[in-house]
This record gives structure tokens, C-alpha cells and sequence, in this order.
């Protein structure tokens, strides 16, 4: 089978195992069994576990996403996948105050041929976050909205949680590398989708960019407390799509029945 993969040693085949990795869009969320937390008590991110076939290049990688509860209500998230000689694994760390995701930390680390690490440390009593990035640190501004790549689809889940209705648009601070980003999400509508859990109902958003060159969209299924179902990011015309293959919360699968 290996032949009908990119040469591991090419340039293409790099870039097309990072775009697979790449966090930004990354993002899973929960079961059909729950109930919606559309009462008058605060959300809850409930601990799961989701399963996602990645797609970029011709070259396709399955991908693991888990929410657990931690010590002292700390959640850890943590996300990863690998092919062949290639792979990637990141771990977040955070608290939920107010409907509002604080991270304390995140970290990614490429393995075999991608060998990259990028970290992230939030230090509230002293206003910074301390990020490296291609083996340099830099200092960048703390805020109390501010998440990272990893935990801003938890602070989306969050908000739609929380929210009487689905907002037209959601803006959020997001520190990556660098520097820290203003991100914005519109809505798009009500769309159904086949996957290979069967029909789904979700809401569909798009992030705005600032290149024409540039594309990102979500969807995420209200039945299952906004599990995102599906994204695809479009960069000099080629896709990075991901599809939910299936996921569980408190053991319990999800499905579409």
C-alpha cells in the first residue's frame, strides 16, 4: 500500500502530514444520550471521546480526540493521529469559569519526520503568555478571553451551549505562535449531512480570513451538544477535510437513530 503514498522524504509529503495535524479546525462534542443544557444552569463539557478520518493530499490519517476531567476540575484534552513514519500529538489544559474556557497550557509535539514542537503557558498573575514557537519564546498578552488553537472549539461549544438560540456570529482571541489572533465564526444555516454514522442535522459556520486565498468551515450537530461532525479548510486551492467516524461520552456511543 505504501506506494501509493507521497515519498516520505518529499517536501509535499511534509506539508501534507502538517495539514492533516493542523489543530486549528480540530474539535469534537457529544452524545446523543444527554440531554441539551438549555436550562437556566451553567454548561457543562462533559468528558468523550471522538474519532475523525482526516484527509489532505490523497493522504488520509484517523485522528483521536478525548475530553477528561483531571485533578482539581482541571480538563485535559488531548488530540493525536500518526502514518507511517509521521504523526502528531497535543495536550491542552484548562478550567471553565463562567461559561468561559482559562487554558493553562498547550502543547504540540510532531513525531518522525516532523519533528516540531510548539508550547503555550498562561500566566494570569502575571498578564503574559509565554509561547514557543521555531525554537524561539516569545512573550505575548494575556487576556481572560484569550484560549489557544486547541481549546477554542471548547469555548465555541461553550457558547452555544450556554446561548437561547444559535448566534449569528462568535468572536473569540485566540494565542497562537507569535502573536494573538482575533477570530471570528458567522453562521451559514441548517444543514443535513451524510456521515458514516448516517444523517445528521447540524449548523454550519465559516471563519472569516483575511486572504481570498483562505477557507474555513465547521459543523456541528445541536442533538449532541455541538460535536463537530465536520470541517474543511481550503488553502491555495487544497482541502483539509475532516469527518466524524464516531465518538462516545461517558462511554455511551453517539448516534444518529
Amino acid at each position: 500500500m505504501a506506494k501509493h503514498y507521497l515519498q516520505p522524504d518529499s517536501t509535499t509529503w511534509t506539508e501534507a502530514v502538517e495539514r492533516l495535524a493542523r489543530p486549528a479546525l480540530l474539535a469534537l462534542w457529544v452524545a446523543t444520550s444527554l440531554p441539551l443544557h438549555a436550562t437556566a444552569a451553567p454548561p457543562e463539557l462533559q468528558p468523550y471521546t471522538a474519532h475523525y478520518k482526516t484527509t489532505a493530499r490523497g493522504i488520509g490519517m484517523a485522528v483521536t480526540r478525548t475530553l477528561e476531567l483531571g485533578e482539581g476540575n482541571a480538563y485535559v484534552l488531548t488530540n493525536g493521529g500518526k502514518i507511517l513514519v509521521m504523526g502528531f500529538h497535543e495536550v491542552g489544559v484548562f478550567h471553565v469559569e463562567d461559561e468561559q474556557v482559562k487554558p493553562q497550557s498547550y502543547v504540540y509535539q510532531g513525531s518522525g519526520l516532523v519533528n516540531r514542537r510548539r508550547e503555550l503557558h498562561f500566566d494570569r498573575e502575571a498578564g503574559r503568555i509565554d509561547s514557543l514557537y521555531k525554537d524561539n519564546w516569545y512573550q505575548l498578552p494575556y487576556s481572560e478571553t484569550t484560549v489557544d488553537r486547541m481549546t477554542q472549539l471548547e469555548q465555541l461549544r461553550l457558547t452555544l451551549l450556554a446561548g437561547d438560540g444559535e448566534p449569528a456570529g462568535i468572536e473569540m482571541r485566540v494565542a497562537d505562535g507569535k502573536r494573538v489572533k482575533d477570530s471570528r465564526l458567522e453562521l451559514v444555516g441548517e444543514e443535513t449531512l451524510e456521515t458514516p454514522l448516517g444523517s445528521i442535522d447540524t449548523l454550519h459556520y465559516t471563519r472569516l480570513h483575511d486572504s481570498a486565498e483562505r477557507s474555513s468551515d465547521i459543523w456541528v450537530a445541536p442533538q449532541w451538544d455541538y460535536l463537530m461532525v465536520k470541517t474543511v479548510h481550503i488553502e491555495h486551492d487544497q482541502p483539509v477535510e475532516m469527518v466524524l467516524t464516531g465518538a462516545s461520552i461517558g462511554g455511551v456511543p453517539v448516534s444518529a437513530d
